[in-house]
C-alpha cells in the first residue's frame, strides 16, 4: 500500500515525493509516461558528450531563499547570470531593452535620464492596459514594440499580441541602465552537475518508488494507494469533459558543431525573419569545457507536448470549470503548471509544491 500515487516526475512531482517520503515518512509511488525523470527540465549528455537540455533552456532564478536552500540540499550551485541578444535590423542587441539597446539601434548616445525621456516621448497613452501590446506600447512606443515584440509574440503564441493577456509581456523589464542581465532575481544559479543529477538525489529515498514509461491510469488499477497527487493536464484527467484547454507547444532542433563556440551569447532571439524564435548554446549555461558545442533551435507550434497555457479570458473561464471539478474530487490534489493551468517559472512550481506539502502534513 502506497500513501501517495504521484503522477508526473517533473519539479512538482519530485519535490512532493521527496518531502512526503523524507519529511513525513510516507510511501510514495511516482509515475511518469516519459522514459526519464525531471519533466521538461531533464538534461543529458548528447552523442558528442555535451550536456544539453532536451526540452529547451531551463535557467534557474528565484527571489525565494526557502526555494533556493531547499534545492541546494540536492545540488551544488554554479553562479550564472543569463544574458540574451536579439537579432534586430542587422544587429545583435541586448534584450530586455536597456540603454545600450536604444543607443546602438538608433545611433544615439543617451544617458539614463535622457533614455527615460526618450521612452516617455514615444509611449502611447493606453486608457486601460489589457493586452500584451498595450503593455509595451504604453511603456516604450510602437517602433520598439514592432522591432522586438510583435513578431516574436506572434511566432511564440500563434496570436497577435493584441489578442493576448497583458501578463505575457508584463514580466519583461525595460531598463534605463546598462544592466544586460535577463533576470534580476536575488539568486541566479545552475545546478552544478545538471538538473537530472539533482532530481536523482531528490528521489534517492527508500520510501520512493519510481515507475517510468507508464500511464498512471494503468497503474492506478493495479496498485493500492490512499491519495493521488496529479501534475498532468487537468483537462486530460477529466477526459476533456468541457473541451481541451489550449496550450502552445514547441519543436526542438538540436545541432552539434565542431568548434568551441557557436554564437556570442547564451541565447539569441530572432523576433522577425526566421521561423524559429531563438537559438540556445548550452555550454554558456552549464560552464562545461568541451571542444565541441551543441545548440537548440526552438519552433513554436500548436501540436505536441503542452508547454504554455494560452492566456486568454475564455481559456481562464474554461479552466475555472475544470478547477471546480478538481476541487470536488476527493483524494486527488492537483499541482504544477499543467495541473493548475498556469505558466510558472521553476521556482514557483517548487514553492507551490512546498505549500501543498505543508497543507498535506496538516
Amino acid at each position: 500500500m502506497f500513501d501517495y500515487l504521484i503522477v508526473g516526475a517533473g519539479f512538482a512531482g519530485c519535490v512532493l515525493a521527496e518531502r512526503l517520503a523524507a519529511g513525513a515518512g510516507k510511501r510514495v509511488l511516482l509515475v511518469d509516461r516519459r522514459p526519464h525523470i525531471g519533466g521538461n527540465a531533464y538534461d543529458h549528455y548528447d552523442d558528442a558528450g555535451v550536456l544539453v537540455h532536451k526540452y529547451g533552456p531551463h535557467i534557474f532564478h528565484t527571489n525565494s531563499r526557502e526555494v533556493f536552500d531547499y534545492l541546494g540540499r540536492f545540488t551544488a550551485w554554479r553562479p550564472y547570470e543569463h544574458r540574451v541578444l536579439a537579432s534586430v535590423d542587422g544587429q545583435l542587441l541586448p534584450i530586455p531593452i536597456n540603454l545600450d539597446t536604444v543607443n546602438r539601434l538608433y545611433g544615439l548616445s543617451l544617458t539614463s535620464l535622457e533614455l527615460e525621456q526618450f521612452f516617455a516621448e514615444r509611449a502611447e497613452h493606453v486608457e486601460a492596459v489589457r493586452t500584451s501590446e498595450d503593455v509595451i506600447v504604453s511603456r516604450v512606443g510602437r517602433d520598439l514594440y514592432t522591432k522586438f515584440f510583435r513578431n516574436y509574440t506572434r511566432k511564440q503564441w500563434g496570436l497577435d499580441p493584441g489578442e493576448l493577456d497583458a501578463s505575457v509581456t508584463a514580466r519583461v523589464p525595460i531598463r534605463l541602465s546598462r544592466d544586460d542581465r535577463y533576470f534580476g532575481d536575488t539568486y541566479q544559479a545552475m545546478p552544478r552537475h545538471g538538473y537530472t543529477r539533482m532530481f536523482e538525489r531528490m528521489l534517492a529515498h527508500p520510501g520512493i518508488k519510481v515507475l517510468l514509461n507508464a500511464d498512471y491510469r494503468d497503474v492506478a488499477g493495479e496498485v493500492a494507494f490512499r491519495e493521488m497527487i496529479y501534475t498532468g493536464p487537468v483537462d486530460e484527467f477529466f477526459d476533456h469533459r468541457f473541451g481541451k484547454l489550449p496550450y502552445r507547444s514547441l519543436r526542438f532542433h538540436h545541432e552539434t558543431h565542431d568548434k568551441p563556440v557557436f554564437q556570442p551569447a547564451p541565447v539569441v532571439n530572432y523576433p522577425n525573419e526566421q521561423p524559429y524564435t531563438r537559438i540556445t548554446e548550452f555550454k554558456y549555461l552549464t560552464g562545461q569545457d568541451h571542444a565541441k558545442t551543441s545548440v537548440v533551435y526552438e519552433y513554436p507550434c500548436d501540436d505536441g507536448d503542452p508547454y504554455y497555457p494560452v492566456p486568454r479570458p475564455e481559456n481562464a473561464e474554461l479552466y475555472r470549470r475544470y478547477k471546480a471539478l478538481a476541487d470536488a474530487t476527493p483524494g486527488v490534489h492537483f499541482a504544477g503548471r499543467l495541473g493548475t493551468y498556469r505558466y510558472y517559472n521553476m521556482d514557483q512550481v517548487v514553492a507551490q509544491a512546498l505549500t501543498l506539502y505543508a497543507r498535506l502534513r496538516e
